[in-house]
């Protein structure tokens, strides 16, 4: 076993689900030595927060260090492949949060995305991901996608029943939604390259496609994506601003809502569903009809706690659970959140695969199926027909 030295890039909310992660990671050795964030009050407040030993400004400055063999890439999804490509190429094992790369409009391109068509996008999309692909297997290190519903515990135990019982899933059905998003840029194309589907559907999505490899490995067959037919478009510019006043979506040029039926080599079905009209709190699944089987993973809301309340008194800095607006009334809290979403077994999944150098269980080949099924979608809804994969 060897030492895990790790870099993270960003500061944001995306290193706080990993940290919470990484602070249950056990008998592996791992040190925290540089994190770099643009924001230096971020960063400075980062350090002391985590515990890493030293903050930075500069991205590459993690690259160039010996030492450090872990970058997990916590940024905004525009620079994702650009830092992804540079760290592989440095030598270094790479964890990257979804989505892994996109169309965000091309340096110096006069042209706005809306006058870019999908099939434009999907075709830009694929060569990033060859370049990836390309890096990735010229490094010999390990790429591990930061897809926390692969390692739910609910969906591991599906995955675990799978493999024993070598089911065939004939249909898969998951489902990301919420009242929309807390950042001031989750409704622009060229800051998350995309609405819904990238932003929150992406996670039933890997889901979805990583229990396919499981049953292909159990079963010894070959399973690929083989279409996608998908409906995706922007409703809540439809309401009036009384109308709008409980969701938190303002989408400038993505959609807000968006389902995706998948078709897989097999003949198999997975259907995902991603939107940002939802209110009460999230809704996420993933459900698997099965030949002699049926298995529904909640992941949230749960029912492991409720709570009714009558007032919030003294509860300012007390989470119940995500996007609602009040704690009073009745509420199935989040209880370890970081466990039942799987970001503590990713990460210990992670720094195990760099300790005893082997493949991740969300590995590049599942980030790569995803994003490309993702822009697949796009492709499909712009052109209102099924897309072969």
């Amino acid at each position: 076993m060897q030492q895990v030295v790790l870099g993270m890039v960003g500061a944001g909310r995306g290193t706080e689900l990993h940290m919470g992660g990484y602070a249950r990671v056990h008998g592996i050795d791992l040190r925290l030595k540089k994190i770099s964030d643009l924001d230096s009050a971020r960063l400075d407040a980062a350090v002391k927060r985590y515990g890493f030993e030293e903050g930075v400004s500069d991205y590459e400055d993690l690259l160039r260090d010996p030492e450090i063999n872990l970058i997990d890439i916590c940024t905004p999804p525009f620079v994702h492949a650009e830092i992804a490509i540079k760290a592989l190429n440095a030598g270094k094992n790479v964890i990257c949060e979804k989505p892994l790369a996109g169309y965000f409009g091309q340096p110096g391109d006069p042209l706005p995305i809306g006058s870019v068509s999908k099939k434009q996008m999907f075709d830009k999309l694929m060569e990033q991901l060859d370049r990836i692909k390309e890096a990735e297997a010229k490094s010999g290190k390990h790429f591990m996608y930061a897809e926390n519903f692969v390692y739910a515990p609910a969906v591991q135990r599906a995955a675990e029943i799978v493999s024993a019982k070598k089911n065939k899933i004939l249909y898969l059905k998951g489902e990301e939604s919420l009242k929309g998003s807390s950042s001031a840029v989750a409704g622009e194309w060229a800051k998350n390259g995309g609405g819904t589907l990238m932003r929150v559907g992406s996670h039933p999505l890997g889901a979805a496609i990583y229990l396919k490899q499981v049953e292909a490995a159990a079963r010894g067959v070959d399973i690929s994506l083989a279409s996608v037919l998908a409906d995706a478009t922007a409703i809540t510019p439809s309401l009036t601003d009384y109308e709008h006043r409980h969701i938190a979506a303002r989408p400038h040029d993505v959609e807000d809502i968006c389902t995706a039926i998948y078709t897989f080599s097999d003949g198999s079905r997975a259907v995902i569903m991603a939107t940002d009209v939802l209110l009460g709190g999230s809704k996420n699944y993933v459900e698997l009809y099965c030949n002699d089987a049926t298995v529904y993973c909640n992941l949230t809301l749960s029912n492991l706690m409720q709570t009714y309340l009558l007032d919030e008194d003294g509860l300012d800095n007390v989470s119940l659970s995500e996007m609602l607006p009040t704690k009073c009334g009745w509420n199935n809290p989040f209880v370890v959140d970081e466990i039942c979403r799987g970001y503590t077994d990713e990460m210990q999944d992670f720094c195990e695969a760099v300790a005893y150098d082997r493949e991740a269980k969300s590995n590049f080949r599942l980030a790569y199926d995803a994003t490309r099924a993702m822009y697949a979608a796009y492709y499909s809804a712009e052109q209102g027909r099924k897309i072969d994969l």
